[in-house]
Formats: C-alpha cells, structure tokens, sequence
C-alpha cells in the first residue's frame, strides 16, 4: 500500500472549511428535493449553488470522465446513479445523493438517503440501520484503532438486522485528491489493518443491500444497482482521526455527533 498522507492543523483547517460547506449544500437541498423533481434538477441545482454561491468546486464533474457534480441513486441502484432528466422522483422512493465539493484546494465527499414522500417501513428500517452502521463505523476511530475495526462495526450492525454490506466498494483517504490511500473496508475483522494515526482523513461510506450484497454495473459504464433489484441505501461522511478520536468533517446541522441508535427523521 502507499504511503497514507498525513494532514498538518493548516490543511485539516482548509478540509474542514470543505466540508463544512458541503454540509451546507445539503441543508440547502433539504428544502428542494420532493416528488417530481428529476435527478438532473437536482444536479443543476447543486452545481449552481456551489459554483455561485459557495464559490467552490464541484470536484466529481470531469473526474474519471463524469460529466456531472453529482450521484443519484433511486431504489435499487447501489452507487454511481447518473443524473437524468426522464428520471422524476416519485413518492415511496429512496434516494442517494453523494457530493464532493472542493474549496481551496481540498475535497469533502459526503452522501445522504431521502426519502420522497411516504416510503415503506421496510425501506425506512434499510435507511436507518445503514445511518447506524456508518456511525458505528465513525465511533471506531481514534489513534491506535485499526482500519479493520471500523469494517468490523459496520459488518456487525448491518447483518444483525439481516441486511448485507457491499464488498465491491470501499471508503477511501482524500485530500488534494479525490482518492488517497487507504482504502477503508466496510467489512471485516476487529485488531486488524492499518493503524491509525492523527492526521489521517478518510471516507467512511457503507452501502447495505435489503437481499443478497451482489451487484451488476449498467450498459451506461457508471450505474451500479443490486443484482436481486431489491433496495440499496448508502449514507457517507469524511472524517478525520484527531489526537483524542475523530473529527466528521462534513457533520450537518440536524445531526447529533454520537447519535445513539440513530434514525433519520423520514
């Protein structure tokens, strides 16, 4: 593996403005996502605010050839939902929206479920056990914790309510770069990886699956969905591993920061 870059108080202090301004763009989408809008109103709109109004960077727009600012993932698609403009969300559908956003020279990544309108409580339970998982997962961070501890939590809370973690992608370090070392598993086994030391910044990003963890990529090259077509949720945060335990970088107002058997209102 490459060597993990370690962020000085200077660039956590630049990260951390990105982050807080990611936060902000979600607060500001919370009042425009409802039933009827489609997934490329979503990404115009969030390109518009970030670029004039926060005067910062889409960084996932031309990254790998990606042409838009954002994913949006409805229902059965995992991760990588390419924005549409025939693709209006409807009432009962739950909906991934992941954002990076870079301000000085720095990106934040973070992703959020909504839910439009009223939605099953099968999908409800799926949303907030996929938020407890990937806090589970946050309050595992701290010096001396290994990167295995944190898959392990996520694991663990996950198959407890019988729903299963997608192995085909993983959290990852960020930075000046969208992706750094090292990659963070959603799976696997207390006591064991990487050590973690201050000043290492990552992605924590668990994608839980309603039946079976396998998925298939879209002819697009980029939609990722579950092979069973049952419900997939994902909920995203950067962190930062401080002298004393962790820092969410991209924390949003309406949370809590040790949410506690946490749910999302819905």
């Amino acid at each position: 593996m490459s060597r993990v870059p370690l962020k000085g108080s200077a660039e956590l202090a630049l990260q951390r403005q990105a982050g807080q301004l990611l936060a902000q763009v979600f607060a500001y989408l919370d009042k425009q996502i409802e039933s009827g809008i489609s997934t490329m109103q979503i990404n115009d709109l969030v390109e518009r605010y970030v670029v004039d109004e926060l005067q910062a960077r889409p960084a996932s727009k031309g990254q790998y050839g990606f042409a838009y600012v954002l994913n949006s993932s409805v229902n059965d698609v995992v991760c990588h939902g390419v924005p549409s403009t025939t693709q209006l969300l409807r009432d009962g559908d739950i909906v991934n929206i992941d954002i990076t956003l870079e301000k000085h020279g720095f990106i934040a990544d973070s992703s959020k479920m909504y839910a439009i309108g009223a939605i099953s409580p099968a999908a409800k339970q799926l949303m907030n056990v996929c938020y407890q998982a990937l806090w589970q997962g946050i309050q595992t961070v701290k010096p001396g914790a290994r990167l295995g501890d944190i898959g392990a939590a996520i694991q663990q809370c996950a198959e407890q309510h019988g729903y299963t973690v997608v192995r085909e992608f993983c959290g990852h370090g960020i930075g000046t770069e969208m992706h750094e070392e090292p990659q963070v598993l959603h799976y696997g086994k207390a006591g064991t990886g990487l050590l973690l030391q201050p000043g290492m910044v990552f992605t924590i990003e668990p994608m839980l699956n309603q039946g079976t963890a396998k998925v298939k990529t879209k002819k697009d090259g980029w939609t990722v969905v579950t092979r069973d077509k049952k419900l997939s949720a994902q909920w995203e945060h950067t962190v930062a591993v401080t002298a004393t335990g962790v820092e969410v970088l991209t924390l949003r107002p309406e949370e809590p920061f040790w949410p506690q058997y946490a749910a999302v209102s819905v």
